[in-house]
């Protein structure tokens, strides 16, 4: 449910509305746009007196929210989030490229990419400790020295992280991670979404390969029912009959998430086909419709990546990358940087 009220109500009656419907067991999310003062009611609204809060002389209109995501609505927040990691902004107008290797294989290694993707123009680094696999017997990263190795790189070069989270009961060892992914496999993961919501810290949340729009914002509202509400929307492919490519890159989510949510929403097409020649031509296309940011691999040697070596860029590839980027952000209107 959304409460608009008349402009400039009186701080005191605004006050006490929120206090009032809290001790409805709702809560609020106040939105302050140019002209009015939205409030959106989180909770059971049922029971509401719906007549009776109309009446209010600070009230000018209710309106019921049809869809069953609430927080992450755009109705309930019509102006464009922006979302604070550790300095980097990401959203309304700053478009930002999250860079790094899939698995962080060895100190040597991250810092050496750490260092080449900031040189390029990268804003955070991405880098795989805990691995989701497919197989068993594949890599399944560095665990909590994989940790330790993104903090020394952040060290040399100031970049935040950008690491993810599998387990619900690995939270605490993300305690100094600038942001925590969730990755496609763990989106409907409602145990850990839960959790992350008790958290304050940026959340990077994946589609899942095989979820609808709908079910992507409803995991989006579990973070965000839980008090969380700093959450960046991944659209990194989906599974479709096609086989020539790892996934199938849904470019329209971009705009349809954009036009349902107020949330930041970026593309991730290194996953999206699993092929490196790839990643230009769609993230290129990725700023064309939109985004606000970018995910990309990139390792110093690909042929020999102990993880998704067939979709990296070398460092190379991705500093020519960048520079088509800067231009094509900048041409939009935005920029990439702090």
């Amino acid at each position: 449910m959304i409460l608009v009220l008349k402009q400039n109500p009186e701080k005191e009656k605004v006050e006490s509305l929120i206090k009032m419907l809290g001790e409805k067991g709702l809560s609020t999310n106040v939105s302050e746009g140019e002209s009015h003062t939205i409030i959106g009611l989180i909770g059971d609204t049922s029971h509401l007196p719906v007549d009776l809060i109309s009446a209010l002389d600070i009230v000018e209109s209710v309106t019921r929210i049809s869809e069953p995501f609430k927080a992450a609505n755009r109705k309930m927040h019509p102006e464009n989030s922006i979302i604070d990691c550790s300095g980097v902004k990401i959203g309304e107008g700053l478009f930002q490229v999250i860079a790094g290797p899939c698995s962080v294989e060895s100190e040597a290694q991250i810092i050496e990419v750490a260092k080449d993707v900031k040189a390029s123009g990268a804003t955070l680094l991405r880098g795989g400790a805990f691995k989701p696999r497919t197989s068993p017997y594949a890599f399944q990263g560095l665990h909590a020295d994989g940790l330790k190795l993104l903090l020394e790189a952040k060290k040399e070069t100031g970049l935040p992280i950008v690491t993810e989270i599998m387990n619900v009961n690995h939270v605490d060892l993300f305690a100094d991670v600038d942001v925590i992914q969730v990755g496609a496999r763990n989106m409907q993961n409602f145990d850990l979404l839960k959790e992350l919501g008790k958290c304050r810290k940026p959340i990077l949340l994946k589609r899942g390969l095989a979820n609808t729009i709908e079910e992507f914002l409803m995991s989006a509202e579990y973070i965000m029912a839980g008090g969380n509400n700093n959450v960046i929307l991944c659209e990194r492919g989906i599974r479709t009959f096609e086989t020539k490519t790892r996934n199938t890159l849904d470019l329209s989510a971009v705009p349809m998430l954009k036009k349902l949510s107020h949330l930041p929403v970026i593309i991730d097409p290194s996953h999206a086909t699993g092929i490196s020649w790839m990643v230009e031509p769609l993230a290129k296309a990725a700023v064309a419709v939109g985004a606000d940011g970018l995910m990309i691999e990139v390792h110093n040697n690909p042929a020999k990546a102990l993880c998704d070596g067939a979709q990296s860029l070398n460092p190379q590839q991705f500093d020519t990358l960048m520079q088509d980027i800067k231009r094509r952000v900048e041409f939009e209107g935005k920029k990439i940087g702090r």
